[in-house]
């Protein structure tokens, strides 16, 4: 790490690396992915038939809406190998609920505009049957591995499903090792480095402002590793008491999380409650853009208005990446489409709730003009939203925010290295993917004591790449994906008595029939 940052300081190639790294990400994101995605979406939307509105009953009794139900089985699971629905979404909700909330939703607006707000839902609507098809094809294609735990993920719907295509065989092959490759990659950056060293800058300059310990070398603080130490500690505890410690943390910790942030966020809105109608109709009318007017506003397009939701969007949701899917494969649920509705619930949780909690927090906090839609000079969207808590809850305010950032990236870190080491399974097996576990926890210190932001950089092309791959298989599964859906529909609402569609191993689809069937004559 230190070769790291003696390259950063030097120029010359790290500039090189620099510049590619940022055409690459340029064309990853914003010319090819942001358009991939929403038309995955809509695809995916249309050929479900609008799923996620004609059965939002359904999928809403299916999750959270029916988890305390006496006949609910979310949170039970008695299964080796697999975690509880709830677990599964708690713990995707752990990678994805992130500093993206908070501060990736101020930027949005500060750089966009309140419409990108009306672009983010866009995204987050459509994205809910991207994560809706990711999951079910998760299950559908997954298998145990040698320790008996479940493993899938875009890897293995790629290699044997759209491998299973005539002529497609090493293309999905290809296409599984390149995702493998880019999540595993992505998983130090952005899943691990990139979230610890926005821990360390938060609390060093909302905390330990006034701690002065020195400095360990270079610009390097001995507070950031004494920071760095104590999260590779607790990373250690949990990541390496496998998944099951993951989902158990998770499940305790996210739904806290997230509550305690909301409730925040209320007590803000409910402040400034005569200012809601203002915000929304700001959010619908800049939705197009903001021309430049006499009142100040500078001019925005609508490309950048569309491109900030969006990607804003996707990168708190993770709808459409690839990512959550390796989590909620390891449910213990046996219906493709049961987890499908979890993934439906985690983008709308993520977005609908928590970001546009933020947004109207950052809509309210005086610093955006709500008629020309023009941002304050001087505005740090970095700051936005604590600058916002501080003006309702004073100084209390500002150290919320900084403790929600760190529990939520630390979240993210957790379950973000199960991500990492399902590739990690993918490529090099089980036993490789034990060492991957005890790396991805060494280099937390890394996060800590970085001071450049090229590596965060980098992982976040990483992070685009992944979705090409993943959405290629999504898309050219999309049969299969309308199949076990439709099949769904017509046993679980049409009650037809039609044989279940759940795996593509003959040896799970048998027994998992038999379960169901058991299942469903037991409760007669």
């Amino acid at each position: 790490m230190t070769n790291l940052i003696v390259l950063t300081q030097s120029g010359g190639f790290v500039d090189t690396i620099t510049s590619v790294n940022n055409a690459v990400n340029t064309f990853v994101w914003t010319n090819l992915g942001l358009w991939l995605l929403i038309g995955a979406g809509i695809i995916l939307t249309v050929a479900t038939k609008f799923f996620q509105v004609v059965h939002i009953k359904e999928w809403w009794m299916n999750t959270i809406g029916g988890m305390f139900s006496k006949k609910s089985n979310a949170r039970k699971n008695k299964e080796h190998g697999s975690v509880s629905q709830f677990q599964a979404l708690c713990t995707a909700l752990a990678a994805t609920i992130g500093t993206g909330n908070i501060a990736g939703v101020a930027s949005a607006i500060v750089v966009g505009g309140p419409g990108a707000v009306f672009w983010m839902w866009v995204a987050a609507f459509f994205g809910m049957m991207t994560n809706f098809s990711e999951n079910v094809l998760g299950i559908y294609y997954r298998r145990k591995n040698s320790e008996g735990e479940w493993s899938g993920g875009a890897m293995y719907y790629l290699r044997d499903g759209l491998g299973h295509y005539k002529g497609c065989k090493y293309i999905g092959r290809i296409l599984a090792a390149l995702f493998s490759v880019f999540a595993v990659l992505a998983s130090f950056g952005i899943g691990n480095m990139g979230q610890v060293n926005k821990i360390v800058i938060n609390l060093d300059s909302a905390i330990l402002k006034n701690v002065n310990l020195g400095y360990a070398f270079g610009e390097v603080k001995w507070t950031s590793i004494i920071i760095g130490v104590v999260l590779m500690i607790l990373g250690g505890l949990i990541i390496l008491g496998g998944l099951k410690r993951i989902a158990s943390f998770a499940e305790k910790v996210v739904p806290f999380m997230a509550a305690a942030y909301i409730l925040g966020c209320l007590v803000i809105i409910f402040a400034h409650i005569t200012n809601i109608g203002a915000c929304f109709a700001a959010i619908f009318k800049f939705a197009f853009g903001v021309k430049a007017v006499a009142g100040g506003a500078v001019g925005v397009t609508i490309k950048t208005v569309l491109t900030q939701g969006c990607k804003r969007g996707v990168f708190s949701n993770e709808a459409g990446l690839g990512s959550s899917v390796m989590v909620h494969s390891a449910s213990n649920v046996r219906e493709p489409v049961k987890q499908g509705m979890w993934g439906i619930f985690e983008v709308f949780a993520d977005t609908m709730a928590v970001c546009t909690m933020t947004a109207l927090v950052v809509l309210n906090s005086g610093k955006i003009d709500l008629e020309t839609g023009a941002i304050a000079e001087g505005t740090n969207d970095a700051t936005l939203v604590a600058d916002a808590f501080g003006s309702v809850f004073g100084p209390f305010g500002q150290i919320f925010i900084s403790i929600a950032i760190l529990v939520f990236a630390f979240t993210t870190v957790v379950g973000w290295s199960h991500y990492g080491s399902k590739s990690f399974e993918y490529l090099f097996g089980v036993k490789a993917a034990k060492g991957y576990k005890v790396f991805f926890v060494l280099m937390i210190i890394s996060g800590a004591v970085m001071t450049s932001s090229l590596a965060w950089d980098i992982s976040d092309t990483f992070n685009g790449l992944m979705m090409i791959p993943n959405l290629i298989g999504v898309i050219s599964l999309l049969p299969m994906v309308v199949k076990i859906t439709s099949n769904y529909v017509r046993r679980k609402i049409k009650h037809e008595d039609i044989p279940p569609v759940l795996s593509f191993d003959s040896e799970i689809q048998q027994k998992h029939a038999e379960e169901i069937k058991q299942e469903f004559s037991e409760n007669k």
